[in-house]
């Protein structure tokens, strides 16, 4: 089955070389070649024309369709434009209606209000007439004396008799007492009883939990005078079974909380009925338990009278803080303040006084238990002119002034001791904190600090030092005990503990207040007084060690040890003296890195090394050396060089590898002598130096040597 041309170029998309190749395909005698029918072109040509004709005339046909298409719609165009048009007019005059109407309706409505008025002036003093002749018939039944109408003895009916006495008992007031001081009675007692009347049903109400009743008796009462006793029963009865719980806080935070949701669905006022409750609680209940806790301690037990301050002051503080989320009124601020104050007043006003009279009590207390358990009777460290002349001389001279106080080790510095101190003043800090009045904050804490100042800084850790510098023996004791080292490591220890406490809970009371610079200076004088005493047993502590080197070296150098009988048979290394010496001074250095921290370790162990180069190098001068003595020597110093880089002070290596030098000079052979004096490490000394250790050869008296040397 063939397919028409003019149907495949209508349904699909029109490609040329396709259409053409198709037609081509179609065409008898179209074919190449080598298909089974020769190539025709005439044939071919004649297909081709007639094609394009029929082209053509399906082209003017497509054309006169689109022609009539768009006449078509052109007219479309028009008539749906003029209908729109019409639309248009329509809607102006439907809008125009609706005007009109508006401006009817207003009018009618402003005739409606200006009759509704008229109405209302004219009902109005009708029923303030109706209302005052009602109000004279009952007030003739109490001229009468006999109540009559059903308002008064129908008891369904007490809303209504409540608002006519009401009524009553203001007309009453304005009467003459003379005339009608028997009505005005019969009045006030129908009023009294009316009130007391809703007053029990409220009551009623309430323990019934109707809340639409108690609202209706709480909005007549409302206008009584007894309206206030109504709040009072309403508060009363809320408290009934609230306090069930071991936590009278939490108790009344829950009954504030469960208040606030019903009060505003039964008073007129809640802010005022709920910061009542709130007054009623904080002065009757809060009040009292606080008096209990406390009046039983306060004069029996320091101690558990400021805790107890302490925790129902916070107690108090924080339910307030819960009850700032009610509505209280304009300043509910303010109003918790006074309350907690009309609590709290009796006894903050001298809160400081027993703060600081149970702080020295206890700080005394707990020093003295201190040392009794060490079975130890505090000296008196005297004070005054003589005290601070003898400090002056020590400081001075550094010589021990008075006996020497055998110590037996003890340092007479306790953490534990220290802990404690820091621990009670810790807490009084909170308290003074919490306790203290803004304006009497700083000072309050100043006073708490001097206190921590006399029994830690004064009474503990000075009278340590005073006792350590006592106990610190003579330069020339033999077999000397020293313990200053371990009461300067206490003492740096405890420290560390009062600056944290300085700057974690001083600093943050008195930041912003002039007693911080006196707080600052009064640390600083203490520090400096107490660094001033360190530096003095540390001084007297080093001479102490020196003096044990100078023991050891006196007991176990020989005058042979450097100038032996027999120069052949020398079997030592190095001399005992050395030995003993190298060890002392090891165990000195390690005890004095154990003891200090920071740089105090270095400009302590830098001032031993000098003072241990200086005593070697003057031990060495007191000695006459052989060629082999000198050998000997050499090994020493070597051996104290090696001692010497245990300090880890490059001043001290530098003065022992200095000396180690020197001593070359006692084996050298005399020729050499001006080659080695000349030398990197020599080259700067004095002549004399130089000269005074050449003197110390066993040979300087021959010719050959002093006249190498001059």
């Amino acid at each position: 089955m063939t397919t028409n041309p003019m149907f495949s170029l209508q349904s699909e998309p029109f490609v040329a070389d396709e259409y053409i190749e198709r037609l081509v395909w179609r065409t008898p005698g179209g074919g190449s070649r080598g298909g089974p029918e020769a190539f025709d072109p005439k044939r071919l040509l004649e297909e081709f024309v007639n094609h394009i004709q029929e082209l053509q005339i399906m082209d003017e046909r497509i054309q006169r369709k689109v022609e009539k298409l768009e006449q078509q719609c052109q007219k479309e165009a028009k008539e749906f434009a003029k209908k729109v048009q019409e639309l248009q007019k329509s809607n102006q005059v439907a809008f125009q209606h609706f005007q009109e109407l508006d401006e009817h309706i207003s009018y009618v409505a402003t005739k409606v209000c200006h009759l509704g008025d008229q109405l209302e002036g004219v009902n109005t003093p009708r029923q303030r007439a109706v209302e005052a002749q009602k109000l004279m018939k009952y007030f003739n039944e109490f001229l009468d004396g006999e109540l009559k109408s059903d308002v008064f003895t129908n008891s369904e009916k007490i809303k209504e008799a409540a608002d006519i006495i009401q009524k009553l008992h203001l007309i009453a007031q304005e009467l003459p007492f003379d005339r009608f001081s028997e009505v005005k009675s019969k009045i006030a007692s129908k009023y009294h009883d009316l009130e007391c009347q809703l007053i029990q049903e409220f009551t009623s109400a309430q323990r019934r939990g109707e809340i639409s009743r108690m609202r209706e008796v709480a909005a007549v009462l409302l206008h009584f005078k007894g309206y206030s006793h109504c709040v009072d029963v309403y508060i009363k009865q809320c408290q009934e079974g609230a306090y069930l719980r071991n936590d009278i806080f939490e108790d009344a935070a829950i009954l504030c909380q469960r208040v606030n949701k019903q009060v505003g669905d039964i008073f007129s006022n809640p802010e005022t009925v709920l910061a009542k409750l709130i007054q009623n609680v904080f002065e009757i209940k809060l009040q009292s338990f606080v008096k209990d806790q406390l009046e039983e301690c306060r004069k029996s037990d320091a101690e558990q009278y400021l805790k107890n301050l302490y925790d129902l002051y916070t107690r108090t503080t924080n339910l307030s803080s819960k009850l700032m989320e009610f509505n209280l009124g304009t300043d509910k601020q303010t109003f918790l303040s006074k309350l907690i104050k009309s609590i709290f007043i009796s006894y903050l006003e001298n809160y400081i006084e027993v703060e600081t009279g149970y702080l020295k009590s206890r700080s005394a207390m707990i020093l003295q238990r201190y040392y009794d358990s060490k079975n130890h009777q505090k000296r008196s460290i005297g004070t005054g002119g003589i005290q601070d002349l003898k400090e002056r001389i020590r400081q001075r001279t550094n010589l021990p002034l008075g006996p020497s106080i055998d110590t037996h080790g003890e340092t007479f510095l306790s953490q534990e001791v220290v802990v404690n101190l820091l621990q009670e003043t810790k807490q009084a800090f909170e308290r003074c904190h919490r306790l203290s009045d803004p304006s009497d904050l700083p000072r309050n804490a100043f006073r708490i600090f001097t206190i921590l100042v006399e029994f830690l800084c004064i009474e503990h850790i000075d009278y340590a030092l005073e006792t350590g510098l006592a106990g610190i023996p003579s330069s020339d004791s033999r077999n000397a005990n020293l313990y200053f080292l371990d009461v300067v490591q206490q003492a740096n220890t405890i420290f560390h503990l009062f600056d944290k406490q300085f700057n974690d809970h001083l600093m943050p009371l008195i930041s912003s207040s002039p007693k911080l610079s006196e707080c600052l200076q009064k640390k600083k004088e203490i520090i400096e007084q107490m660094e001033m005493k360190l530096d003095t047993g540390i001084d007297r502590t080093l001479n102490c060690m020196i003096g044990q080197m100078k023991h050891i070296l006196a007991a176990e150098q020989k005058k042979t040890d450097f100038k032996p009988e027999d120069e052949n048979n020398v079997l030592i290394q190095y001399t005992n003296a050395c030995v003993k010496v190298c060890a002392y001074v090891r165990k000195q250095v390690e005890k004095i890195k154990n003891s200090m921290d920071g740089k105090n370790v270095d400009t302590v162990l830098m001032e031993l090394g000098v003072r241990f180069h200086r005593l070697i190098y003057e031990h060495l001068q007191q000695y006459s050396y052989s060629c082999m003595g000198g050998m000997l020597a050499i090994c020493d110093v070597a051996e104290y060089r090696k001692c010497a880089k245990d300090f880890k002070i490059p001043l001290v290596l530098q003065l022992f590898d200095t000396l180690h030098a020197l001593c070359n000079l006692l084996v050298v052979a005399p020729d050499n002598l001006k080659q080695v004096c000349s030398g990197e490490q020599l080259a700067n000394l004095d002549k004399n130096i130089l000269h005074s250790f050449v003197q110390l050869r066993a040979d300087y008296r021959s010719a050959r040597l002093a006249r190498h040397f001059s």
